[in-house]
């Protein structure tokens, strides 16, 4: 007798899975505007619209608590989903919060959590308006989801993206994947000879970058300001060139971007090389550090033109032009979507 197939989650990987468990959904409520395929899905509400995203982080799988302080795990569970909101130009209302715990956890660990929560509710201005909790037999799970608000016509999907748009990125990139390696590798020392003190001090910038992240929601009301509406959005969460993938293959565009345009801080640069790490590879596969990509109208690049955190790092293109990264030198080679595998 043949025996049934088994199919590796890892063959397929998050995306794949997610397109594999897509094909059996089926929407049968009117009100549904936007099911699973972007940052957050679109429910109709009246004159406007609902944005809605989850976000799962695990203890061992997400953080670790030997260096993630409780606080910190608190609020990026928060600004994570913010950033979902931001990536579809919706502004955040109300977040739930459900935890699992095991009995390690005391209720001063679940208050340092939750002040970290609070902390980002405040600072967000959303509403911590339910949850639930229960018990677990491993580490910490938090999962938050978020509600926000906007028009029709300010919602921005990864599928708007039209040939010859201008691809623009916030902030700076790659930072969180080298603050990551520096708060392991000084793990490590620790785990080694517990007398050693971890050197953190010069490094502040990049461990931040990792421990507590802040969704662009600044940028998102500067463009409500202004009047522009990108032609698609996500965020930035499994690295630069794999966001660019979904952008193509979402919006049926190649890209083309500059190995000089592309914005990393000198601290990121430095321990990058430092750690024997390429720093071009860490902003275009590093992930987590949850700012901006976008592609705009040509039209309204005088808009933001001076704006000192919005780099234009490219352009998109035909689709069968491909995915290109043009070198410092001039060399044109194609673009490797390399960042972070769930499984």
């Amino acid at each position: 007798m043949e025996e049934n197939k088994r199919t590796e989650i890892g063959e397929l990987g998050e995306f794949g899975l997610i397109d594999h468990l897509n094909k059996s959904i089926v929407i049968k409520n009117p009100s549904t505007f936007k099911g699973i395929g972007d940052d957050a899905a679109v429910i109709e509400a009246g004159d406007h619209v609902k944005v809605v995203t989850t976000d799962l982080l695990i203890e061992g799988v997400h953080f670790d608590l030997a260096y993630a302080p409780l606080q910190h795990v608190g609020f990026k569970a928060v600004a994570v989903n913010v950033s979902d909101i931001a990536a579809m130009n919706a502004i955040p209302k109300q977040i739930t919060v459900s935890i699992a715990l095991s009995n390690r956890f005391s209720v001063e660990a679940v208050d340092a959590l939750y002040s970290g929560v609070n902390a980002a509710a405040e600072h967000y201005n959303v509403d911590v308006i339910g949850g639930d909790t229960t018990a677990s037999r491993s580490g910490l799970v938090i999962s938050i989801t978020a509600i926000g608000e906007a028009k029709k016509e300010e919602l921005s999907y990864r599928s708007g993206a039209k040939v010859n748009d201008i691809i623009c990125a916030t902030g700076d990139l790659g930072g969180a994947l080298v603050g990551l390696q520096i708060l392991e590798r000084e793990k490590q020392v620790f785990m080694a000879n517990p007398d050693m003190k971890p050197d953190l001090d010069k490094y502040t910038f990049v461990t931040a970058r990792q421990l507590k992240p802040d969704a662009r929601m600044d940028i998102i009301h500067e463009m409500r300001e202004l009047g522009i509406v990108p032609t698609s959005m996500l965020d930035i969460s499994d690295g630069l060139a794999s966001e660019l993938f979904h952008i193509c293959k979402a919006s049926n565009v190649g890209v083309t971007i500059y190995e000089d345009k592309l914005p990393i801080d000198k601290q990121t640069f430095d321990t990058a090389v430092e750690l024997g790490l390429d720093p071009i590879t860490c902003v275009l596969n590093g992930g987590e550090d949850y700012e901006l990509l976008f592609t705009i109208d040509q039209k309204d690049f005088e808009k933001l033109e001076k704006h000192a955190d919005i780099h234009f790092i490219g352009h998109t293109t035909k689709p069968e032009e491909g995915k290109n990264l043009v070198t410092k030198s001039g060399t044109v080679v194609e673009l490797k979507a390399q960042g972070w595998k769930h499984f």
